[in-house]
């Protein structure tokens, strides 16, 4: 006998309130809060422009039909494009995303919370440029802060004790839930709204890992933030054109998240939503690369001098690292493209103990076809040390430690070099910043004349200044 359908809709999931609740009501006072959100918002925009020299991403932007005109569209920085807010997310989007240069978060699932600005930024941009068309007022960008502090801290507090890759979900799920929390709210939502565009951001149902995982990793990877970002901003748009939600999206018996995808269990949260998450987000700083190898690189690049004319005689390469760093990124065997080889542990050290750095180029067909990478690599070995993994995972510390030594035919050996925090870590902060700056001078120069990137950095480092400027204003900076 069939179990009778309930005649009432019952109260929404304690989860999306609370996520309601905190969008709506929170008042953020820490200045640390909003100036880290002014560099996340610099180094995201650095790295969307970056992204536009590589032809594999250009291919994926633009209209989805040629020539389509969208009156007063979302720009997309560093192109021509106008486009209407979901297309422009994707394409802000996957642009921050493409070099996998942009910051990160870490803990029981990891993500990229600077992928949230593709909806951000192309709701805010749309609805700036939307009113000045109308003769009202466009948003500040103070709102768009608020915005992305708002976003990094519902994806990353729900990532704290919350492991998607255990279940096989990619973490862009998160991203697709934070953005349809914020981008309602931004285009004037209601609790209720806000409730329902995330129930259905939950029932939508989620990427599997797949396209980051040999044998089948691929470009997909660079595009999946950007597609999650663009449908959290089109459940926003429906959700307050008055579509309706799922009040039990998470806990509906066989038919909700946590039975049918999450292995029954519920989300744990052992933190309120505050603004802990910006404050304490990792930058990408020096390398483009998977966040657990960054302080690997790090030692490899400081052993290249003693690796100059020995090559040849490296017996093996000892890796001790944290279990998320094997479980991600020790791969063997053949390597079929960047996407593979940028999350592959033993490319990204063997290229740098060869080289002496590792820039995005590092990854192309070309310079993997050099024939050292793959004889360096395959002497490489990668072991768990169990203080790493605990560390890794302990609330005090978040390091994200590897040490590397390097083993020659003779019997000699380098010394084993050891670093835990990498340079974008909340510990390294007075060190980082100038390095961060440098490295948004770098992806400005590149596209703009003298005089445009000067506007753009004295438009970006002023918290106040940059709070107070119409978001179509600022953007207007980045256009070609």
């Amino acid at each position: 006998m069939s179990s009778p359908i309930p005649d009432a809709r019952p109260e929404p999931d304690q989860v999306l309130v609370d996520i309601a609740d905190y969008v709506l009501d929170f008042r953020i006072e820490s200045s640390a809060a909003f100036n880290t959100a002014r560099y996340c918002l610099i180094d995201a925009l650095g790295c969307a422009l970056e992204a536009l020299r590589y032809p594999a991403c250009v291919k994926l932007l633009g209209p989805l039909v040629p020539g389509t005109v969208v009156p007063h569209g979302a720009r997309v920085p560093g192109t021509d494009f106008a486009l209407d807010p979901v297309q422009a997310a994707f394409n802000i989007g996957t642009l921050i995303r493409w070099l996998d240069f942009n910051d990160t978060w870490l803990a029981a699932e990891w993500g990229h919370p600077s992928d949230n600005l593709g909806g951000i930024l192309a709701t805010a941009d749309f609805l700036s440029r939307t009113r000045v068309a109308a003769g009202q007022p466009p948003l500040q960008m103070r709102l768009v802060l608020e915005a992305m502090i708002k976003a990094y801290e519902i994806q990353g507090v729900l990532a704290l004790e919350n492991s998607f890759n255990r279940v096989g979900l990619d973490h862009v799920v998160l991203v697709k839930v934070a953005s349809a929390a914020v981008c309602t709210w931004l285009l004037g939502g209601d609790r209720q709204q806000i409730i329902n565009a995330v129930s259905q951001a939950f029932v939508d149902g989620q990427p599997l890992r797949t396209y980051r995982h040999a044998p089948n990793t691929g470009s997909r990877k660079s595009w999946a933030a950007g597609d999650a970002t663009a449908r959290g901003v089109l459940l926003a748009l429906f959700s307050v054109r008055g579509e309706m939600g799922y009040p039990t999206a998470l806990t509906a018996t066989t038919w909700g998240f946590y039975d049918a995808l999450f292995k029954g269990q519920a989300f744990r949260r052992s933190r309120p939503y505050g603004s802990y998450v910006i404050e304490n987000v990792l930058f990408k700083i020096s390398f483009p690369a998977e966040f657990h190898a960054q302080t690997a690189i790090e030692c490899a690049v400081e052993l290249h001098p003693q690796m100059l004319g020995r090559l040849d005689s490296i017996a093996k390469v000892v890796i001790r690292t944290h279990e998320s760093a094997l479980r991600i990124i020790d791969k063997q065997g053949p390597l079929h493209n960047p996407a593979d080889r940028d999350h592959c542990l033993q490319y990204m050290v063997a290229f740098a103990l060869i080289e002496g750095q590792l820039s995005a180029a590092a990854y192309e067909d070309e310079a993997a076809a050099d024939p050292r990478i793959d004889v360096l690599r395959a002497r490489i070995e990668v072991v768990e040390e169990a203080a790493f993994s605990a560390d890794y995972l302990d609330p005090a510390k978040r390091s994200i430690a590897n040490a590397v030594q390097v083993f020659f035919a003779d019997g000699t050996c380098s010394e084993e070099l050891l670093v835990e925090y990498p340079l974008g870590h909340r510990r390294r902060r007075a060190e980082g910043i100038p390095v961060l700056l440098e490295k948004f001078r770098k992806h400005l120069a590149r596209h703009f004349s003298p005089a445009r990137q000067a506007a753009i950095i004295d438009s970006s480092l002023d918290v106040r200044g940059l709070g107070s400027l119409a978001v179509n204003t600022y953007l207007d900076h980045y256009l070609p």
